[in-house]
């Protein structure tokens, strides 16, 4: 069907997100253009807004619209304890759980040279200055249970561990080869409580 170029430009950009196919794209291009103007408009304003105002901490690299962020400045956060995770929607997965009541740092990815991902492409530098100013106890290495996550995981320890920080390892509660945000509440519960030393 040949669409008109706003309904088609519409079409190709949604279709450039992660997990929209063409005829996904499509069923939200059209389902935009039925719904009523001011809810597209609220849409769009949404958007904005998000590129706007969120941004990322500059002390953990988490998703944030004040910086630094809410777990990085609340008191009720434990600073000693420091939980490591790939993505910022990885610390949602974690805070599902109510159990961990630390800080966490997010790296934005993990190795994986065969992607030219290295260790300078991620937020290594800033936590091991966190862990360097000698107020951190354990970092818990809480990265996907990938080939690419385990890799970052064990160069993270070896980095780690000659500063005198505790460094643990989450539980394998989660099936290997998949990602945290696909993570159930108790999976990663368990996840976090059979946490184990490097």
């Amino acid at each position: 069907m040949l669409l008109p170029e706003p309904l088609a430009r519409l079409v190709e950009q949604l279709q450039a997100l992660p997990g929209i196919g063409p005829k996904g794209a499509q069923r939200l291009a059209f389902h935009i253009l039925r719904t009523p103007r001011e809810q597209a408009e609220r849409l769009c304003d949404a958007v904005r807004d998000v590129k706007d105002r969120v941004t990322y901490c500059s002390v953990c690299h988490n998703i944030t619209d004040t910086d630094p962020c809410g777990f990085c400045t609340s008191p009720a956060r434990d600073p000693r304890t420091i939980c490591v995770v790939e993505e910022p929607q990885n610390v949602s997965v974690v805070e599902k759980t109510g159990g961990f009541k630390g800080q966490y740092h997010v790296l934005m990815g993990a190795l994986s040279p065969l992607h030219g991902v290295g260790p300078d492409d991620l937020k290594i530098a800033g936590l091991l200055a966190r862990v360097g100013g000698g107020q951190v106890d354990e970092v818990i290495v809480a990265t996907n249970p990938t080939v690419e996550g385990e890799a970052t995981a064990l160069y993270l320890a070896r980095l780690l561990k000659p500063l005198g920080v505790r460094v643990t390892r989450i539980a394998m509660g989660l099936p290997v080869g998949s990602d945290l945000d696909y993570a159930d509440e108790v999976s990663m519960t368990r996840a976090m409580e059979g946490r184990r030393e490097f």
